[in-house]
């Protein structure tokens, strides 16, 4: 195995990629560190819930974009 490894990707899929998505996807980039290549996308994409951000935020994880 060569010395980079290959991160495994992730998207979590959503209807509006408002809340539920974003914060899985704030989640495990905070929480998998750099074995994960994660994205979070919506069907019809709408913008960030602001009380997902301000969730979030009470964990010290920024899902503001």
């Amino acid at each position: 195995m060569s010395a980079q490894t290959a991160r495994t990707r992730v998207l979590f899929l959503c209807t509006g990629n408002s809340c539920r998505s974003q914060m899985a996807e704030g989640l495990l980039r905070e929480l998998g560190g750099n074995d994960f290549e994660v994205s979070s996308a919506g069907i019809s994409p709408t913008r960030v819930n602001p009380m997902a951000v301000r969730v979030m935020a009470e964990v010290a994880i920024d899902i503001e974009k």
